[in-house]
């Protein structure tokens, strides 16, 4: 593990020293900000991108939250690195207003690579962790609704800090606005968390007393910038933190929404926007490539049938191309169980499903779907339902013709 950081830090540092030598070309007088889409920034971003991203790789959570997670990690990398630049710019001349050889600058520079990205990454890649853990525990929490109440516990040992430690035991139900707040992590280096507990067990605690005991916690932090859910924000860092500032929480740029019409004219949210666009397009290109790969890994699927036998008349099952995109889609949202690599063996978890029930449109469609059989089946050791839809095509000359496709997967447990 040691080794794994060691070749992570390095790895960063080669990146700063490009990303320097990039700046070091720069010939105005103010830092242009577009160095920010530059390849040598980006490469940087990326990678120190990927650092924080390791912190949560054997975390359990969906496809989707994982990616929101990782988002959210760029953009606050991209962020961190535009301090970084702002900070290194003024050194690129001497004392004396001359420009500096670059060896000089590099020189000069180093203290803001080991400050930036030693020192303060620590506490940083801590938080991360943190942060995704609990937001993978609120996706989970989310699927029981309000089955449950929710509890928050700290570590229990004597390294607790005295505020956290008051907060050991208030429950709240899991809709309840003090979770807005006062969910985990509630500081850098917080090892607090946060149970399901059976509301018949654990009387709740008083809104105004668990809503007062939660301001004492925070009351060191007094910008505000702990207060929030990463599970219901789907970020590993707040809108506002140590690289931006306070307006941040509720500016639509920082909400991923481009078009504005006005836009603050300042360097914070032009870095921003562009770090948004950047993640955007980012996100496609990524996409797109992944969605070509497994769908191309899915194409055998297209020749298999799997016979299924549903109340004495039997159904011939089979995998189209447009509902096999329609099962890729899935591993980003319905389905948290089967992953991608699981969807070119549809056809074996579908041979071993068993007939749950089957159902007419409860809405109108377009695509000709007129009914849906559902098959439970297990998948990573889960419960996991597959839905047929039954495609009727009807053509002028009076045929008819009707085919069975698997069309979606989800995490609806069927006991």
């Amino acid at each position: 593990m040691e080794d794994e950081a060691k070749l992570m830090r390095d790895k960063l540092t080669e990146m700063f020293d490009r990303m320097m030598k990039a700046l070091f070309r720069e010939q105005g007088a103010n830092l242009e900000i577009n160095i920010l889409a530059s390849e040598e920034a980006q490469d940087f971003i990326e990678t120190h991108a990927s650092v924080l991203d390791s912190s949560f790789r054997q975390v359990e959570m969906s496809e989707a939250m994982r990616g929101r997670l990782q988002r959210s990690d760029y953009i606050f990398s991209g962020l961190k690195t535009f301090h970084e630049l702002n900070e290194a710019f003024p050194s690129l001349l001497d004392e004396n207003g001359n420009r500096k050889t670059f060896e000089r600058f590099l020189n000069d520079v180093r203290k803001i690579d080991e400050t930036y990205n030693r020192g303060y990454l620590r506490a940083e890649y801590n938080f991360v962790q943190a942060s995704a853990t609990m937001a993978a525990k609120w996706e989970r929490f989310a699927e029981d609704g309000d089955r449950y109440n929710l509890q928050y516990r700290t570590a229990g040992d004597g390294k607790v800090r005295p505020e956290h430690a008051e907060l050991h035991g208030v429950t709240r139900p899991m809709a309840d606005p003090f979770w807005e707040e006062y969910f985990p992590p509630n500081g850098w280096n917080c090892r607090c968390t946060v149970v399901q507990v059976r509301k018949s067990k654990y009387p709740e605690t008083p809104y105004d007393e668990a809503m007062a005991l939660g301001e004492s916690a925070l009351q060191r932090d007094t910008k505000g910038i702990f207060r929030f859910n990463p599970g219901k924000e789907q970020k590993t860092m707040p809108d506002y933190n140590p690289y931006t500032i306070k307006r941040c929480r509720d500016c639509d740029i920082a909400k991923g929404k481009l078009k504005l019409a006005f836009v603050p004219d300042n360097e914070l949210c032009a870095a921003c926007k562009i770090l948004q666009k950047c993640a955007g397009d980012r996100e496609k290109s990524a996409r797109a490539i992944e969605r070509i790969h497994y769908l191309h890994e899915m194409e055998p699927l297209l020749q298999k049938k799997v016979e299924k036998n549903i109340n004495g008349k039997d159904l011939n099952i089979g995998f189209t191309k447009e509902g096999n995109k329609h099962l890729f889609s899935d591993t980003f949202g319905r389905t948290r169980i089967v992953s991608k690599e699981d969807l070119k063996n549809l056809d074996s978890h579908l041979e071993r499903a068993e007939y749950v029930d089957d159902s007419a449109l409860t809405h109108p469609r377009t695509d000709n779907v007129e009914h849906f059989f559902y098959f439970k089946v297990k998948i990573n050791g889960k419960w996991v339902r597959l839905n047929v839809a039954k495609e009727v095509t009807r053509r002028d000359n009076g045929y008819i013709r009707i085919k069975y496709f698997l069309y979606s997967v989800n995490d609806i447990i069927v006991e």
